[in-house]
């Protein structure tokens, strides 16, 4: 059983703390407000910043993307204040891992995935090289999900393939190898628009497919 499953971050006032101190420090007065940061939520950290400053070029954009990762680095513990993992998600990857192998492919950026995982406290789940990202925080990347799940089904094949996720990308794992899509959505938000088996808001739906 492979599994794709991605941590979610609880932005305050629309960022977090990292993309608000940089947007602090290079001297805008522009401000997210929680309603952005609920109507942004998904969305990659440069596509942030063109919301709150289209006037700004591309180049300014990715600018203050790299500034506000490099806050996150250097400040894990504001960090930590500022992300979680999805509700029931420690009961449900704990069970998966006693039984199935399972694995994360996240869009952040790989540098980062590591620390957000072990952040969450889900890092003992997932065994070494089971914990990777695409860095889709560009506009173009030669490397995508799909190939870092076929790529780590030819070393680790499955008789069954189950994809949890929240995204149209998650759901398009299954044209790798076929499995059952799960699509998740926190509890009071809408399914993002995309095939799949099932949706569910609780990810203690999972244990029965387990």
């Amino acid at each position: 059983m492979g599994l794709s499953w991605s941590a979610r971050e609880r932005h305050r006032a629309g960022g977090g703390d990292g993309i608000e101190s940089c947007v602090e420090k290079f001297g805008y007065q522009e401000r997210f407000s929680e309603a952005d940061g609920q109507r942004l939520f998904g969305r990659k950290w440069y596509q942030y910043f063109e919301d709150l400053l289209p006037e700004e070029p591309h180049e300014r954009h990715m600018e203050l993307q790299e500034a506000a990762f490099a806050f996150d680095a250097a400040h894990p513990e504001v960090l930590a204040e500022v992300i979680e993992a999805s509700e029931h998600a420690r009961e449900v990857v704990e069970a998966i891992g006693r039984r199935h192998r399972q694995i994360v492919i996240s869009n952040t950026k790989p540098e980062a995935i590591g620390r957000f995982v072990r952040m969450v406290g889900l890092h003992e789940f997932f065994a070494d090289g089971a914990v990777v990202a695409v860095d889709l925080h560009v506009r173009a990347t030669d490397r995508s999900k799909r190939d870092i799940l076929a790529s780590y089904l030819r070393e680790h094949p499955c008789d069954e393939i189950v994809i949890i996720g929240d995204s149209p990308s998650d759901m398009a794992l299954a044209e790798v190898a076929g499995g059952i899509r799960y699509l998740y959505a926190h509890p009071g938000r809408e399914f993002r628009q995309c095939e799949a088996d099932f949706r569910i808001h609780d990810l203690r739906e999972l244990l029965a497919a387990v």
